[in-house]
């Protein structure tokens, strides 16, 4: 990944995230009360920045399995609710030990 694509992917994010709360704030004057629309708004900027991230979690390993076995790692210990330097630790291990074990045996 080179310097202009972190770039291009941290102003696309911040776009995002700035069109969902300035949108928000100039078109509706009142207190939005449905709930639907404040958890649409709340989580629109995670899940876009979820989409964005997600395809560089998988192939930026040597082998799609370990990323994927990185990914599954991440997700059940956050499904846990374990700590995010606890989520990151033990996905780069797995991802680490799958390269390792693919490399070696194969």
């Amino acid at each position: 990944m080179t310097l202009s694509s972190m770039l291009i992917g941290c102003a696309v994010m911040f776009g995002v995230t700035y069109l969902c709360k300035a949108v928000g704030l100039l078109l509706v004057k009142k207190q939005i009360r449905n709930t639907f629309v404040q958890s649409f708004l709340y989580y629109l900027p995670y899940s876009v920045l979820a989409v964005m991230v997600f395809p560089s979690i998988l192939f930026s390993t040597s082998f799609l399995w370990s990323g994927i076995a990185g990914t599954v790692v991440a997700l059940v210990l956050a499904f846990f609710r374990r700590g995010l330097l606890v989520v990151s630790v033990c996905s780069i291990l797995t991802v680490f030990l799958v390269e390792l074990c693919v490399h070696l045996f194969f």
